[in-house]
C-alpha cells in the first residue's frame, strides 16, 4: 500500500512512537516481533466525519480479518482530522464496538484505544498512567484475538501487563515520556 504524501508526517510520528514507547518501553511485550517482521498496517484515515471513520473502520477491520496473519497481524487505524477532543473520541468507541459486532467480527478481532489526551476514569489528566494508551494523533489497533490468546499463553502473568506498564511510566514521568515522543508536523 503507497502512502500519500501529506500522510508520512502521521505514518513517521507513529513508526517513532511505537519503536519508542510501545516497544522501547516494552508496554506491549508482544508488539515487537510482528513490528520487526513487517506485519503491523498503519493506515491513515482522511475521515473529517463519523460515519467516514466508521466506513473506514469497517473496510479496516474486513481487511484485517481477510489477511493472512503470516503477513498482516494487526493494524492501526490512525484518524489525524477527527476526535481530537478525547470526549468524543470515548463516545465513538461505543460505534466501533457495536459496528465490531454487526460484522459478526466480535470474538474474532477486538479494539484497542489510543489518543493522545487518553485519560482513565478513575485517574487525573496528569496522571502518568494515562500515557500507556496515549499516542501522538488518535488511532484505532485492530487486533486478532486468536493471536492475543496465542502472544499471552506464553508470557507469565498477563494480566499483570498493565500493572507494570502503569509503574514504568509513573517512573517515567510525564516529561520523560514526553521527551520519548516524536514530535509533530
Amino acid at each position: 500500500m503507497t502512502t500519500p504524501a501529506e500522510n508520512q508526517p502521521v505514518i513517521d510520528a507513529t513508526r517513532r512512537w511505537l519503536e519508542n514507547v510501545v516497544i522501547g518501553l516494552n508496554l506491549c511485550p508482544f508488539a515487537g516481533l510482528p513490528w520487526r517482521q513487517g506485519r503491523v498496517r498503519l493506515r491513515v484515515s482522511a475521515a473529517s466525519s463519523q460515519q467516514q471513520l466508521a466506513e473506514d473502520l469497517a473496510e479496516e477491520l474486513l481487511a484485517l480479518q481477510a489477511a493472512d496473519p503470516a503477513e498482516c497481524e494487526t493494524s492501526l487505524l490512525i484518524h489525524p482530522h477527527i476526535l481530537d477532543d478525547f470526549l468524543d473520541y470515548n463516545d465513538f468507541l461505543d460505534l466501533a464496538d457495536r459496528l465490531l459486532e454487526s460484522l459478526e467480527l466480535d470474538g474474532i478481532l477486538q479494539i484497542a484505544s489510543f489518543h493522545p489526551d487518553y485519560q482513565f476514569a478513575d485517574s487525573t489528566a496528569d496522571d502518568p498512567a494515562n500515557c500507556t494508551n496515549r499516542s501522538p494523533y488518535p488511532m484505532l489497533h485492530l487486533l486478532r484475538e486468536a493471536s492475543i490468546e496465542q502472544a499471552t499463553a506464553n508470557l507469565p502473568d498477563p494480566e499483570r501487563i498493565y500493572e507494570r506498564n502503569i509503574r514504568t511510566l509513573r517512573q517515567l514521568g510525564l516529561e520523560g515520556w514526553k521527551a520519548l515522543l516524536p514530535p509533530k508536523t
